[in-house]
């Protein structure tokens, strides 16, 4: 049986990397509720478009269980980190992620997210994708130069750009 995914969209969201993971995942039949790391559910992506998420973050939160997996769709995220890293959405973003991650749960993420995931713990000690520009900021884990890595269950890939490369080996697991 296919898993549930949890997909977290920081507003703005990178359009691209949101829907390289939608896409795939509605047509293997994945079942995934998105929800915008925001006040609300009506978030942009970085190109000025506008969506409307299934929930806000807040509402993740003790939910955990219901969903075997979770997806951190990237955008501006570590600027907008940096701006509002008090505020409640952002503080569930590291909750929710140090969570899933304690309870072992599949976890995949572009671009920053490997930061993300090494700031919570969650990937202490192991070989992320990363971008580059963010790749000597992480601490606990190893950043490489590689397209992707899958390391245990931990599912990252540098960018946007190599993401596509890593969608088949996430799908191997959800489905």
């Amino acid at each position: 049986m296919a898993k549930k995914v949890a997909v977290l969209a920081v507003n703005p969201v990178n359009g691209l990397g949101l829907f390289q993971y939608l896409e795939p995942f509605f047509e293997s039949g994945i079942a995934f509720k998105v929800f915008a790391v925001a006040e609300t559910m009506r978030i942009k992506s970085n190109s000025g478009v506008f969506l409307q998420a299934d929930d806000v973050i807040a509402n993740l939160k003790g939910k955990e269980g219901d969903f075997d997996a979770l997806v951190f769709a990237c955008g501006d995220a570590m600027p907008k980190f940096s701006e509002n890293a008090a505020k409640p959405e952002y503080q569930d973003l590291l909750a929710i992620l140090k969570a899933f991650g304690d309870k072992g749960k599949i976890i995949a993420g572009h671009c920053v997210g490997g930061l993300l995931f090494d700031i919570t713990g969650i990937a202490s000690g192991r070989r992320l994708a990363l971008h580059p520009f963010v790749k000597n900021a992480v601490k606990s884990t190893m950043g490489t130069d590689e397209a992707f890595v899958v390391d245990g269950n931990i599912y990252t890939a540098q960018t946007e750009k190599t993401q596509n490369l890593l969608i088949p080996e996430l799908l191997k697991v959800l489905k």
